[in-house]
């Protein structure tokens, strides 16, 4: 089984992320910020990853530490379950609508990590929640997956619908890369024999 289990503590944060790969889409998310928690359900559920995250964030400053440093654990915690990537789909897509809304999330499990987003919110926030901190969240996890994401919303006039097709998505997305391919069994998908770097 593909799991880890990662936590971080510093001064801001207090953030424990476990998860298996190869789940069933059971989660658990105590972050103090409901609607993060609501779209980290959606990764664990298309995704079909278990995942728990547990956090303690300055949340009276405002939620941006949080954000970003869940992003940031979850990029640790996949990096260290995903292992030497041998035998693996390595890239994996999809297009993900809801109502009016539809985007589209593509990631290469490449060993760099490199984040392109093109994503313009009809509001400035979801309730509470910023919707600039999404960005934030999908940095922290390319710099410490180390992947490739391209992350499109081709469309949208609500914000929650925009924001819900773009977790859905992602976590089909993360799905299709991380399968086991049995034609690459043992195989690095990489002609450089290679993907740490």
């Amino acid at each position: 089984m593909r799991t880890a289990t990662v936590t971080r503590n510093t001064l801001e944060t207090q953030i424990t992320v476990s998860l298996n790969l190869d789940g069933t889409g059971v989660g658990r998310f105590e972050t103090g910020v409901p609607f993060l928690d609501h779209m980290m359900d959606q990764i664990a559920r298309h995704g079909l990853i278990d995942l728990d995250v547990v956090a303690h964030g300055d949340l009276h400053i405002d939620a941006h530490h949080t954000v970003e440093d869940i992003g940031i654990t979850l990029g640790q915690a996949f990096a260290k379950a995903i292992g030497d990537k041998k035998g693996i789909r390595r890239y994996g897509h999809a297009y993900v609508p809801l109502d009016e809304a539809l985007s589209r999330v593509v990631i290469d499990l490449s060993g760099r990590p490199g984040l392109v987003y093109k994503v313009e919110y009809t509001r400035a926030s979801i309730g509470q929640f910023d919707v600039d901190l999404f960005s934030e969240f999908f940095h922290g996890f390319v710099n410490h997956s180390m992947v490739t994401l391209h992350i499109d919303n081709l469309r949208g006039v609500n914000s929650h619908h925009q924001a819900e097709t773009i977790f859905k998505a992602f976590g089909r997305a993360l799905r299709m890369a991380c399968e086991v391919d049995e034609r690459m069994a043992g195989q690095t998908p990489s002609t450089k024999g290679t993907l740490s770097a």
